[in-house]
């Protein structure tokens, strides 16, 4: 049966069975390879997308429950690289084998559409889901207040610049 939603502002139709994971819909049947695989049970957060605006782990999540729905991937983020986060990033030089980094991206641009202002305790608690293996944890925090500093660039991402932590400073 036919599954109809959004992808990164692009009416889609797959048909594919119904309990598919999306992750593997989005990399084997769409060929958006930015989404990783990383653990398959819903813990590690490389498989992270905006589902509706909201970060999900496409790994676990059905195909059939996103019917309707607006996903957004990484390769949506920004056309050209130029969302706050990803401008952020490549200043603070975040990643290092940079695996997980879509997942951070998509887990951290969900935060800001729904937080333009968040403290490190919302950071830390919106980024809970979405492991790093190279520890650069200090780091996405710090970008993450870095691209909330900066001017909107996309969709209902930060808005007004903001005085930089007493953490942020050091």
């Amino acid at each position: 049966m036919p599954i109809s939603f959004t992808v990164n502002g692009k009416p889609t139709t797959v048909d594919v069975p119904a309990d598919m994971p999306l992750l593997w819909v989005l990399r084997d049947i769409l060929d958006l390879k930015g989404t990783k695989f990383g653990c398959g049970i819903s813990q590690c957060g490389a498989c992270t997308v905006h589902v509706n605006g909201a970060a999900a782990h496409s790994c676990m999540r059905q195909v059939s429950s996103v019917a309707g729905a607006s996903i957004t991937t990484i390769e949506g983020l920004s056309p050209d690289g130029t969302h706050a986060l990803q401008r952020a990033w490549e200043e603070l030089d975040v990643p290092q084998c940079g695996y997980c980094q879509a997942g951070q991206l998509m887990a951290a641009s969900a935060l800001l559409a729904s937080n333009p202002n968040p403290t490190d305790a919302d950071i830390d608690r919106a980024m809970s889901g979405n492991l790093c293996r190279c520890a650069t944890y200090l780091r996405i925090r710090q970008a993450i207040h870095h691209a909330a500093s900066m001017p909107a660039t996309l969709q209902g991402t930060q808005s007004s610049p903001r005085e930089p932590s007493s953490e942020e400073v050091r």
